[in-house]
């Protein structure tokens, strides 16, 4: 990265020296854990298996989700703690589906809006749509990942349904909706996001993707990062969501999981891509796109500009080399309303995240230090002067 290799280590070192309370961890710790949940996880479908015998594999997803109930560890503290629904509840709660109750729609299937009467909570009800590109075994890895986990920056699963072929998963409801709709939504439905409010966002999904790294047991992969799958509650909380494609990390030495390539293009690291080999640094890969798109405004992919900026991280590799270029990094949305310096480091982070060799990548205990600092520096435009491009074009 030439230049870049040294604001990007103080930047580091800096929030390092800021947070000497922060503890690193480390990635390769082995836990035990049952067969029904490894294989929930960790375990991809059994090959060769016919059309005919679909239901009763079925029908044996659903009997491991009931026996992953407690998964091992601390007993009670780790028990799954969901509620199992009747499907005539989340009806009642979505007023049958009701058209005006949607809020959206992905691989999985069809998400709405509910209320839960008995407890007065507002929910999204995501139901799997059986003719869709996610089955049975994504809903498992989603109610026994999310099951287990307990942080405030991933989405909080209330419950599900297997009633018959239903399949349901119902969550805490996120009002602001996720950060696509924020940065590349209509430009009439979207609220312009500030820089603190960008960087406190980045910070937050980094603190959700450490703790599946660092603090789950077993540790988790998350692969598939992306801004559709942060979800926003008030005040722009962020939270992770989406774990059907999650992967558990081996116990022992190993030191990746060999998988077929899944994800979402623009996001999946290459190194991933071209080996089908998964470790944590993949989903480093994933962030530092999503932390570029924060900056920029850009997406990952866009098909709309030309074949030298289609790709958000060829198009920023180049500019990476010389800081005269950074502030054409910066979101126009922005309107020059950004710190200069902050800009840098969060460029900077970006460009370690996004390296094509998995071993140069940051850990996310190093990324979030990073992030939480450049959170903490509150920028006010009333204070601090907007940057016009002859201002940026300057280092700080």
């Amino acid at each position: 990265m030439g230049c870049f290799g040294c604001t990007s280590d103080s930047s580091i070192k800096k929030a390092k020296r800021d947070n000497k309370n922060n503890k690193n961890r480390n990635h390769c710790r082995g836990h035990d854990q049952t067969q029904n949940v490894k294989e929930s996880l960790e375990g991809s479908p059994r090959e060769g298996l016919k059309k005919d015998t679909k239901d009763a594999h079925q029908s044996a997803c659903v009997e491991e989700l009931d026996s992953s109930k407690r998964p091992p560890g601390d007993g009670e503290t780790n028990k799954l703690k969901l509620r199992a629904f009747r499907f005539s509840e989340l009806v009642t709660a979505t007023e049958n589906f009701k058209l005006d109750k949607f809020l959206g729609e992905g691989g999985f299937g069809k998400v709405f809006k509910g209320f839960l009467a008995d407890t007065g909570q507002v929910v999204a009800v995501k139901q799997l749509d059986q003719n869709g590109c996610q089955g049975v075994r994504e809903f498992i890895v989603e109610v026994v990942t999310l099951g287990m986990a307990d942080h405030p920056n991933l989405v909080k699963l209330i419950g599900y349904c297997t009633e018959g072929t239903q399949r349901v998963l119902v969550y805490e409801f996120m009002p602001l909706g996720s950060l696509e709709d924020h940065l590349h939504g209509p430009l009439s439905n979207r609220k312009q996001l500030n820089w603190n409010t960008r960087m406190k966002i980045a910070a937050g999904a980094a603190r959700g993707l450490e703790y599946l790294h660092d603090k789950m047991k077993p540790p988790v992969i998350y692969r598939d990062l992306k801004c559709s799958n942060i979800l926003l509650g008030e005040g722009y909380h962020p939270k992770l969501s989406d774990f059907g494609l999650a992967k558990v990390f081996p116990s022992g030495d190993k030191t990746h999981v060999s998988t077929r390539v899944m994800g979402t293009y623009g996001y999946c690291a290459p190194d991933y891509a071209m080996t089908g080999q998964l470790t944590f640094k993949s989903d480093i890969y994933s962030f530092g796109v999503v932390l570029l798109e924060i900056i920029t405004g850009r997406k990952a992919i866009d098909k709309t500009r030309s074949p030298s900026e289609e790709y958000l991280v060829a198009w920023a590799r180049p500019l990476f080399k010389d800081r005269k270029k950074f502030y054409q990094m910066a979101d126009p949305a922005l309107e020059g309303q950004y710190p200069v310096r902050g800009l840098y480091q969060a460029l900077a982070i970006a460009a370690m995240c996004v390296q094509e060799q998995p071993n140069m990548r940051p850990l996310i205990a190093d990324i979030v230090i990073a992030l939480n600092y450049l959170a903490s520096q509150t920028y006010d435009p009333n204070i601090h002067p907007v940057q016009s491009s002859r201002k940026s074009s300057h280092s700080p």
